[in-house]
């Protein structure tokens, strides 16, 4: 093991299921401490410091397995109390368990194993913990992610159905600009703006976009709609007037989710995004997400090839005796990173020179 001295003498692995979970520690030749079960709860969680009691809070490192929610109050709670504790990939645990030659499986099990996987690894480990505010800046970002990803099939909808009721409306304006918007809850549709009136009509659009041309452009809107080749259908004008108020709807939370993951990423990493800014091509949101996803401090990762990994996009060689097949990345790591990072890839090359011209000094020499 290379590397300073760890400061843990004990290590402690935990297994965690919806209503309880199993601990096990251990010392650091290797020898059981203690092994328990205890329900997920206040007396479970006491239950637990006990336990821990027997080794200086400063010297125990405690590890459990990520499982999408049921690990964070636990998670959450030894940290408030002051101990070391890191969520590990379920696929770091399983591939340790494929090196061993005996090969159980129950709960209890698990949790020594886990404590095995500490102990082997735990100078590594320590450098890698992920402190609650991260976790939560991470489901903060995802969110987001997941919010920009309904929006932009909203939008698809939203056009695929005006392209059958009224086509012609997106050679005439913006769809998605807010008087637009506002003009479809209230006309969905060609045959149902037939009929408006047109001083009506003229007072809907928001005066800042149109100006003094208002009055011709819902002159221009009617006649399109009159002359529309769109189809008519109720229930097209239906689901159109939703999808446009569940478009506010997600443009108003993806705000308001924006400016909380900003305000709160400037506070922890300003100086590294600000380098990332610097960069032309990519934004305070890109530098934000990427950050949060690399666990907030790129400095834990002393190799490049680290971050490659990470990300799953290092490449998979697929060779069988004289045969060589095309290289494609492994897509084995965090596919959140891995969006990211192509997303600032792609606005890079795109806006920066220098970049541009590697881009395509590799491309051109057949390299990924």
């Amino acid at each position: 093991m290379s590397g300073s001295r760890s400061p843990f003498q004990g290590f402690v692995g935990i297994d965690v299921s919806k209503d309880k979970f199993d601990a096990c520690g251990i010392g650091e030749d290797g020898t059981k401490l203690f092994q328990f079960s205890a329900a997920m709860d206040r007396n479970g969680f006491e239950k637990l410091k006990s336990h821990l009691s027997s080794v200086p809070m400063g010297s125990v490192l405690i590890g459990m397995e990520s499982t999408a929610s049921y690990h964070v109050n636990l998670f959450s709670y030894l940290i408030s109390e002051g101990y070391a504790a890191v969520v590990l990939n379920p696929l770091l645990i399983s591939n340790y368990v494929k090196m061993q030659l005996r090969k159980t499986k129950t709960d209890k099990k698990d949790a020594w194993v886990i404590a095995q996987f500490l102990l082997a690894n735990r100078n590594s480990l320590i450098r890698r913990a992920t402190s609650p505010l991260i976790s939560d800046l991470r489901e903060l970002a995802r969110q987001r992610e997941s919010l920009v990803d309904q929006m932009t099939s909203l939008k698809n909808d939203i056009k695929r159905i005006l392209n059958i009721t009224f086509p012609e409306l997106e050679h005439m304006a913006g769809i998605f600009t807010k008087s637009i918007l506002k003009l479809l809850q209230r006309y969905p549709s060609a045959y149902a703006l037939q009929e408006a009136d047109p001083d009506h009509l003229t007072r809907m659009l928001i005066k800042d976009s149109y100006g003094r041309k208002r009055g011709a452009f819902a002159e221009a809107l009617l006649k399109a709609a009159r002359s529309s080749i769109g189809t008519p259908s109720p229930m097209k004008d239906v689901i159109l007037k939703q999808k446009v108020s569940l478009h506010f709807h997600l443009e108003e939370a993806l705000q308001e989710i924006t400016e909380m993951l900003l305000q709160t990423s400037r506070g922890m990493m300003g100086d590294d995004m600000d380098i990332l800014n610097s960069i032309k091509g990519i934004g305070e949101k890109s530098a934000a997400s990427f950050l949060i996803e690399m666990g907030g401090d790129i400095q834990q990762f002393d190799d490049p090839n680290k971050i490659i990994a990470m990300a799953g996009i290092d490449p998979a060689v697929r060779q069988s005796g004289k045969h060589e097949g095309s290289s494609r990345i492994t897509k084995r790591g965090n596919r959140h990173l891995r969006r990211i990072i192509w997303l600032m890839t792609t606005q890079v090359i795109h806006f920066c020179d220098v970049f541009r011209v590697y881009y395509r000094k590799r491309r051109k020499d057949g390299l990924p």
